[in-house]
């Protein structure tokens, strides 16, 4: 097991202090991570010392960004467990990611009346490019059940399937609830059947092992921001195969390998023909060096300890009459509410002691519908963050009936 104390020290904003003076606690991870000191050096080497553009030119210069660059796609590969490096393809975020997916792929190989499957706990980027792939071919989104405690269940998948069925598009773990979807289970399902599985990993891959080989994913989409990386870079992981069959949604520099004035284009192959212009360098660099610093520590290291601080704050929570926790028993974000208060309300009364937490839908604005509540409050986990940091959490949600005070502070 790491020591937490001395992995603190690796993350420059965890030595300061907040507006109000306090020593930041930060609960927001499911939002953003903080960046540790080697994350920071990588884009700063890049930028002072090698800052020339990739794939364009023929000096040692150029050269050196392409191995780095490349390098980190590699890495990439190596933590996922892909298959091959030209799986890999760079992106600007799991949002980017998953737009690729719907229109690159979903826009060519659905026809009316086919049959898209997701869940009201999706993400807005794994439910509104779909919502327009639909009204463009024709096709049709429909939802999988959830349990009644607001997981994906294997079962209420096989439920929601029909001979119509053409694409399954879920989180691994919910952004709000935090439930972890039989990823492997669904795969095996869909896959007797033909189906293409894409998979929202935003909220898992920074948190656990991910293998998807074993898995059998067909397309996965993450973000560096939420696993210690700069914002702005992502990826999107597919089986060759498929992206081989994948339209580009931007053309441009890098993309073809030719093209002539009567309009005919020979696109590269993956990934490169999904990465048209100059690509975000100091971003993917920035990432490797995240996933380096992640695999050092160890994910099951991490999925461990983030257990272990899960179920510490729920026992505390569960203490509380004063607290509604709508998801004890999964695995990711806490979501809650202070009974009686607003969560923005609640969120302000947090802040002014220094932890910072998420009020609101959390852009999955179609789970208020199984909630039957119209907003709540997140607390996530990430490996740097304490059970001191917990403890004064849990003195915060005892303060709840005077949030008021966070007003004249």
């Amino acid at each position: 097991m790491f020591d937490v104390y001395q992995v603190r020290k690796d993350f420059p904003m965890l030595n300061g202090k907040t507006m109000q003076g306090h020593p930041l606690i930060y609960l927001d991870n499911g939002a953003t991570t903080l960046k540790p000191q080697i994350v920071i050096d990588s884009v700063c080497d890049y930028l002072t010392n090698y800052s020339g553009n990739a794939h364009r030119g023929d000096y040692d210069l150029s050269h050196e960004v392409d191995e780095h660059y490349e390098k980190s796609r590699e890495i990439v590969q190596q933590f996922i467990n892909a298959k091959r490096k030209e799986e890999i393809v760079f992106t600007s975020g799991s949002t980017d990611s998953l737009n690729m997916v719907a229109y690159g792929y979903g826009l060519t190989h659905l026809q009316q009346e086919d049959e898209i499957l997701i869940t009201v706990a999706e993400h807005a980027s794994n439910t509104l490019p779909w919502f327009d792939v639909a009204r463009i071919t024709g096709a049709v989104v429909h939802y999988i059940d959830l349990d009644e405690t607001g997981r994906l269940t294997l079962e209420n998948v096989k439920k929601a399937v029909t001979d119509k069925t053409k694409v399954i598009a879920v989180a691994q773990v919910t952004n709000v609830l935090g439930y972890q979807a039989p990823m492997q289970e669904i795969c095996d399902f869909a896959h007797e059947r033909g189906i293409v599985v894409v998979v929202d990993g935003a909220q898992s891959v920074p948190h656990q092992v991910t293998d998807v080989q074993k898995t059998d994913i067909d397309f996965l989409a993450f973000s560096g921001h939420k696993m210690c990386g700069p914002t702005g870079i992502g990826v999107l992981y597919g089986k060759y195969e498929l992206l081989k069959n994948m339209q580009p949604t931007r053309l441009g520099g890098g993309s073809n390998s030719r093209y002539n004035s009567c309009g005919v284009v020979t696109l590269k192959n993956p990934p490169y023909r999904f990465e048209a212009g100059t690509p975000h360098i100091e971003g993917a660099i920035g990432l490797g060096a995240a996933i380096q610093y992640l695999m050092g520590i160890g994910m099951d290291n991490i999925h461990r300890y983030e257990l272990e601080l899960r179920k510490y704050c729920i026992e505390k929570m569960q203490q509380l009459d004063n607290v509604d926790i709508y998801n004890p028993n999964s695995q990711g974000a806490i979501a809650f509410n202070i009974k009686g208060v607003f969560s923005q309300d609640a969120a302000s009364l947090f802040n002014s002691y220094g932890i910072a937490i998420r009020a609101g839908q959390h852009c999955a604005k179609i789970l208020d519908e199984f909630l039957k509540v119209s907003t709540t409050l997140r607390a996530s986990f990430y490996f740097y963050n304490t059970k001191e940091e917990i403890d004064a959490f849990i003195e915060v949600c005892k303060k709840g009936d005077d949030f008021l005070d966070a007003f004249f502070k």
